[in-house]
């Protein structure tokens, strides 16, 4: 009788409140045919999109947090393996997609705005990646010729500074340069890194009702990221053989400026 292939699972981190690029992937690998765990702070939110992607047909599991830190990941980290344990499933995709947005002038910025920063764009992603290198490196070499990928979300803020953003590029400039040390650190284990930029506004929620928006904003592609484009585009590097592996991505709608 033949062995049974191990399903697929996806970890993600981030979801805010359902409709960015956190939920986006979460959905579109689940109709993939991967097992999802969800790891967010606000258990609400996090169980919604659970059950919305059972409903559909898909396998997901919820595993809130209250703080993005060493102990909160190694906690939620235990859970999620008892979920999905091996034989049965393998533990191949992660995608870190949580940040502190701080937008201040310099000399506005608090010391707990800069800790909340580098808490969730440093401390955190350290703290998770950990767990995800500990886990790719038991996994079996696939078809692909990887053991699994680790992706980060990054923004523009990752790659240059600007007059409101000290605190938060601090983190997201600090977030880039783990995802670089860790995929040429573990890219010989066969273990893909990659970091994606996304330069420009994204469709959420939260977005449409941002102040002074363009009012054709939520509808004209060309001038803001779609989630579900962004998804996609995590599919894809998942997706990479070892001959041509992307350690950087970058995104941007049409019609923004750069």
């Amino acid at each position: 009788m033949a062995t049974q292939a191990a399903k697929k699972v996806l970890v993600v981190v981030g979801l805010g409140n359902g409709t960015g690029t956190g939920a986006s992937t979460a959905r579109l690998f689940a109709k993939k045919g991967f097992s999802v765990a969800l790891i967010a702070r606000g258990a609400e939110h996090v169980k919604k999109l659970a059950e919305e992607i059972n409903a559909s047909g898909g396998e997901a599991a919820p595993f809130p947090i209250d703080a993005y830190t060493h102990a909160t990941f190694s906690t939620a980290w235990g859970s999620i393996r008892n979920r999905f344990p091996k034989p049965q499933y393998v533990i191949n995709s992660a995608l870190y997609n949580a940040s502190h947005g701080v937008w201040k002038p310099f000399l506005d910025v608090k010391p707990e705005d800069i800790d909340a920063s580098l808490n969730v764009s440093v401390v955190g992603a350290f703290a998770f990646s950990k767990e995800v290198i500990q886990e790719f490196k038991g996994n079996e070499i696939d078809d692909n010729g990887k053991r699994g990928t680790l992706l980060f979300t990054g923004a523009t803020a990752s790659l240059r500074g600007n007059v409101v953003t000290s605190a938060f590029a601090a983190g997201k400039f600090g977030t880039r340069a783990l995802s670089q040390s860790l995929a040429k650190e573990f890219g010989k284990e066969n273990i893909h890194v990659a970091h994606a930029i996304m330069d420009g506004s994204i469709l959420t929620d939260q977005g449409k009702n941002y102040p002074n928006r363009n009012p054709d904003w939520a509808t004209n592609e060309n001038i803001r990221l779609n989630p579900d484009s962004i998804a996609n585009s995590y599919l894809y590097l998942v997706n990479q053989d070892r001959s041509a592996w992307t350690w950087e991505l970058d995104l941007r709608p049409a019609h923004e400026k750069w």
